[in-house]
C-alpha cells in the first residue's frame, strides 16, 4: 500500500511542481525548447542592417514637427470606446459615469495642439489614455481580462526621449504628448521643455545606445536621474578604457532644462548602432529575457510589441508601437488562407532568423529559426488560452520565452483552436 502511494506521488510530481504548497502545471514544451539564445544564433553575421542616420530621423521626429500629428479624434479614442457598464476600476467594481465626465473635463481638448512645444522625458513614463493613474479594466471575471490589462495604459516612453507637447490638462498636472511612436498623457512634472539651440546640439553629436535595463544613471554629483532602458540613445561626451560619459537632462526649480555629465561602465553602452551578429543578438536577447510581461510596458516590464521595438532599436531599426503596424515593416508575406503545414513550410523557407516578425491579430513574435525541425519563436507573452467544460481560461506564462508556435499544446485543457500557429496572418522580414 505504501509503495502504491509513493508511486502515485512520483507520477503526480512528474507532471506538476509545487508552489506555496499548491500543485502548478508546467508548460512542458518550454522545458523541451532551449531558453539559451546562443543555441539559435550560431553563425549569425549579417553586418549592419540599418544606419544611425536613418534611425535618428524617426527617433528625433517629435522635435521636427510643427504641430502634434495625431488627429483630435485619435487622441480621444478612449473616450469613444469605454463606457461605465463595461469598465471596472481598481476595486473591481463598475466605474461610474462621473469618472468619465471628470476625465473629459480635465483633458481640456479644446486646447488640443495649441502648445506644440518640444520637450524631453525626465524618467521612464507611462503614456496614459486619460490624465490619471487609475486603471480601467474589462470584466475581471472573463479570461484574459482584469489585471494586468489596464486599458488606459497606452505605452511607455524611456527617459530623455524627444517629445512634442500638445497642451496641458485643466489642472495642469498632466500634459498630452507625442513621442516618435505613441501619444498619451504624462505627468507635467516629468517632462522639461528644451530650447532649439540645445536640441540641435543634442541631436547633432555622436550618439550612444544603452544596452542594459535598470542601470541607475546619476549626475556628476551622484544624484540619481533615471534608469537605463535598452534602446535608449544619449549624446556622447567622452570615453576611456573603462567608462563612457554621456549627456543627460534634468530640470531645475524653475522648470528649466539642466544638462549633466553621466558616466557609465562601457559594458552598458555602445557608440552607434550594433552589427547584427551572434554576440550582439545574444547580448540584447539575454537582457530582454530578464523582463516579465507588462501590458503596455507597465511596471517597468514589456509586452509583445515593446519587446520587438527594444530588440531592434540597438541595431538601428525603428519600429512602430503596436503589433499590427510592426507587421507592415519590411518585406511582407501573407500567411492567410494557408494550412498550418503550409505556414510552417513558408516560414522555414522564407524566414530570416531574428529579423522576421510573425503576426496574428493582437500579438507579434520574433522568428528565431528551426530547432529539432520545429519553428522556434521568441515572444513576450501573458498566457496560453485554455478551455475546460466550455469555459475559457488562461495558463499564465507572463514572461519572454523561446517556444514553438503551439506553446502549451501539452496542457490538459489546451484550446487547440486558439493556437498561435493557426491564427498567424503574416510574416515580415526586417532590414530586407
Amino acid at each position: 500500500m505504501r509503495y502504491l502511494f509513493v508511486l502515485f506521488v512520483v507520477i503526480f510530481i512528474s507532471g506538476c511542481s509545487f508552489k506555496n504548497g499548491v500543485a502548478v502545471e508546467q508548460v512542458r514544451d518550454l522545458q523541451e525548447i532551449p531558453q539559451d539564445v546562443s543555441v539559435y544564433t550560431k553563425g549569425l553575421n549579417a553586418g549592419y542592417i540599418s544606419s544611425l542616420e536613418v534611425y535618428k530621423k524617426s527617433y528625433f521626429k517629435p522635435w521636427h514637427q510643427e504641430k502634434i500629428a495625431a488627429p483630435l479624434e485619435e487622441a480621444m479614442w478612449a473616450y469613444n470606446i469605454f463606457t461605465p457598464e463595461k469598465s471596472y476600476g481598481e476595486n473591481l467594481q463598475h466605474i461610474e459615469q462621473s469618472f468619465f465626465d471628470a476625465m473629459q473635463e480635465n483633458s481640456n481638448f479644446t486646447a488640443y495642439a495649441s502648445l506644440n512645444k518640444p520637450a524631453v522625458s525626465l524618467k521612464n513614463l507611462n503614456l496614459r489614455a486619460f490624465p490619471t493613474n487609475r486603471p480601467l479594466f474589462r470584466d475581471p471575471n472573463a479570461a484574459g481580462e482584469g489585471f494586468p490589462f489596464d486599458y488606459l495604459q497606452n505605452s511607455t516612453v524611456g527617459a530623455n526621449k524627444p517629445l512634442l507637447v500638445s497642451h496641458y490638462s485643466k489642472d495642469r498636472a498632466w500634459v498630452f504628448v507625442e513621442s516618435s511612436f505613441a501619444h498619451g498623457w504624462v505627468k507635467s512634472r516629468d517632462i522639461v521643455f528644451i530650447p532649439k539651440r540645445y536640441r540641435d546640439v543634442y541631436e547633432r553629436v555622436q550618439q550612444v545606445f544603452l544596452l542594459k535595463d535598470n542601470t541607475p544613471i546619476y549626475d556628476a554629483k551622484n544624484n540619481f536621474l533615471f534608469y537605463s532602458r535598452i534602446g535608449m540613445m544619449l549624446p556622447l561626451i567622452d570615453a576611456n578604457a573603462t567608462t563612457t560619459t554621456l549627456l543627460s537632462v534634468s530640470k531645475n526649480a524653475e522648470n528649466k532644462s539642466l544638462f549633466h555629465r553621466s558616466s557609465l561602465n562601457n559594458d552598458v553602452v555602445h557608440s552607434g548602432i550594433l552589427a547584427f551578429n551572434s554576440a550582439n543578438v545574444n547580448a540584447v536577447i539575454n537582457e530582454l529575457q530578464k523582463m516579465h510581461y507588462g501590458w503596455g510596458g507597465m511596471y517597468g516590464q514589456r509586452d509583445c510589441s515593446s519587446t520587438m521595438r527594444d530588440f531592434f532599436a540597438p541595431f538601428g531599426i525603428w519600429l512602430p508601437r503596436n503589433s499590427s503596424k510592426q507587421a507592415q515593416v519590411g518585406k511582407i508575406i501573407s500567411l492567410e488562407r494557408m494550412s498550418d503545414a503550409q505556414k510552417l513550410a513558408t516560414i522555414k523557407k522564407e524566414g530570416v532568423a531574428f529579423r522576421t516578425l510573425l503576426y496574428k491579430h493582437g500579438h507579434i513574435v520574433l522568428y528565431a529559426g528551426v530547432y529539432d525541425d520545429k519553428v522556434i519563436v521568441f515572444q513576450n507573452m501573458w498566457g496560453v488560452k485554455t478551455l475546460k467544460d466550455g469555459k475559457a481560461g488562461r495558463f499564465v506564462v507572463g514572461r519572454a520565452v523561446f517556444s514553438t508556435l503551439e506553446i502549451g499544446k501539452y496542457l490538459r485543457h489546451y484550446d487547440k483552436k486558439a493556437s498561435l500557429l493557426s491564427h498567424l496572418k503574416s510574416m515580415n522580414i526586417i532590414g530586407h
